[in-house]
């Protein structure tokens, strides 16, 4: 069966193989978060982006491979609820955007726009993109043998941006950095993996974007 990225509640994961990685998709905790684990195939390693919930399926979900680092894409309670535990019991790094750090409830590395988080011999891209939380991020792969792959936190969705709590200035940042970061440098075929729910592809997204800005949300 081809990889959907149709997850729920409790349900299997989905399971997409990349040239260079393995992404499994999972969906954990009451606000069906999602968590993507990475595994580069050549080394074994393993990331994983937001320890949203459940830690006891989170690690499972390792095997035996361990766990490198963890990644988590903005500040919000439901995106670390598992941070801790998954930590404590693996030795991973945790990462964050320094702007977010001390809303995580452990220490944490801080990232910047343009770093970039190893996974074996494959690299993700840190984008930040400002406005759901100051410091949230996205993390883009660039598939040697195939499209760009982009994990969204809660910046980008099927249908829109992330929340900005009806505020204008977080809204305008938030939908400039998207439009600018995002849309004009990734072709229509990069597919985004968000925090919540189902992915798309930038091509389908990318007629609605001035509709997004003239509605304010």
């Amino acid at each position: 069966m081809s990889y959907t990225g149709d997850v729920t509640a409790g349900g299997a994961p989905a399971v997409r193989e990349l040239s260079g990685l393995t992404v499994t998709k999972i969906s954990v905790g009451p606000m069906d978060n999602n968590a993507y684990l990475l595994r580069c195939h050549t080394t074994g390693e393993q990331v994983l982006i937001d320890a949203a919930n459940e830690a006891p399926r989170l690690l499972d979900l390792l095997g035996d491979g361990g766990l490198a680092t963890v990644v988590t894409t903005h500040r919000h309670m439901d995106h670390w609820v598992a941070l801790e535990e998954v930590v404590a019991k693996t030795g991973a790094r945790a990462l964050v955007h320094a702007d977010d750090a001390e809303g995580l409830p452990i220490p944490a590395d801080t990232l910047t726009d343009g770093d970039t988080v190893p996974v074996g011999d494959c690299a993700l891209e840190v984008i930040h993109l400002k406005g759901h939380t100051p410091g949230s991020i996205a993390l883009l792969y660039r598939d040697p043998a195939g499209t760009p792959h982009l994990f969204t936190g809660d910046s980008l969705f099927p249908g829109g941006v992330g929340n900005t709590e009806q505020d204008p200035e977080r809204f305008g940042q938030l939908i400039d950095d998207v439009e600018h970061k995002l849309f004009d440098r990734l072709p229509d075929e990069t597919w985004f993996y968000p925090g919540h729910g189902r992915d798309s592809t930038l091509g389908a997204e990318r007629p609605s974007v001035p509709q997004w800005r003239a509605r304010g949300w």
